[in-house]
């Protein structure tokens, strides 16, 4: 299974780190660091004057379909988004499967004021601390690569930097331990992680067990203005949204159709 595949070269790279820059040492770090984490939660919640809001991945491959955009450029790409009115980054730092960088979180962090996500497969405070580090905002977690205290410890831990988790969720069992973690954000991804099919209804279905004052994320598939709108009818307050932005020409003018602007 591809999640697994990727969780297992995510913890042999870890040891590789851990070895050249040892946990003390990248901690030192941020007492230098210039970027303090910003808010996530207002910046998401949807509003009357802006209920589409827009978390905008920064991609440049993925597993199941390669690379999508041959001519990337982090920078330009996170620029343009946040002239269309993007909420949000999710930058992919993943190196394997997604051709991604943390390099990317810290030049993007310089040329934009949106909050950033590190989007990547954390099962390790080194991860967490790396994020910070490197000028991230929140985190994703995961429900279904942790254990119930695995992902409370993790949430926890970036609480601590004064990180956000987005905690990513596929189904009800996911969904209470997300709850049981006290996650804040939580993620409803339309794709499932092992088959890469798509279950465009899964908010439907998930979002009835969440408690009131979550903010929810739908996250895959999302390619209209019209799915935001009947999303955002259910109690989604923003989207994540990557592949098809990262298809477009005009990747500003690609998030101001999407929200209908």
């Amino acid at each position: 299974m591809i999640l697994d595949k990727i969780i297992e070269k995510t913890k042999e790279d870890l040891e590789k780190k851990k070895k050249l820059i040892p946990f003390d040492t990248l901690g030192r770090s941020l007492s230098s660091n210039p970027y303090m984490p910003r808010d996530v939660f207002s910046v998401l919640k949807t509003s009357e004057n802006d209920p589409y809001k827009i978390i905008a991945e920064v991609k440049k491959a993925s597993p199941s379909k390669g690379v999508i955009r041959e001519d990337f450029d982090p920078v330009s790409i996170a620029v343009s988004y946040e002239k269309g009115g993007a909420n949000a980054f999710s930058v992919l730092s993943e190196p394997h499967f997604f051709q991604g960088s943390l390099e990317y979180i810290s030049l993007i962090r310089r040329y934009t004021k949106s909050p950033i996500l590190r989007k990547d497969f954390i099962v390790d405070k080194y991860q967490i601390l790396e994020a910070a580090v490197y000028g991230a905002d929140f985190v994703l977690l995961i429900a279904k690569a942790l254990s119930q205290k695995e992902l409370k410890e993790l949430l926890e831990y970036a609480r601590y930097f004064g990180l956000e988790a987005l905690v990513e969720t596929h189904d009800k069992e996911d969904v209470k331990k997300a709850i049981f973690a006290g996650a804040n954000i939580i993620g409803i991804n339309h794709r499932d992680l092992q088959t890469f099919d798509m279950h465009m209804d899964l908010c439907e279905k998930l979002i009835p067990i969440i408690p009131n004052g979550k903010i929810i994320v739908a996250e895959s598939g999302l390619y209209e203005h019209e799915q935001l709108v009947n999303l955002n009818k259910f109690g989604v307050d923003a989207f994540l949204i990557g592949e098809s932005f990262m298809r477009q020409d005009d990747v500003e003018m690609a998030v101001k159709k999407i929200k209908g602007a």
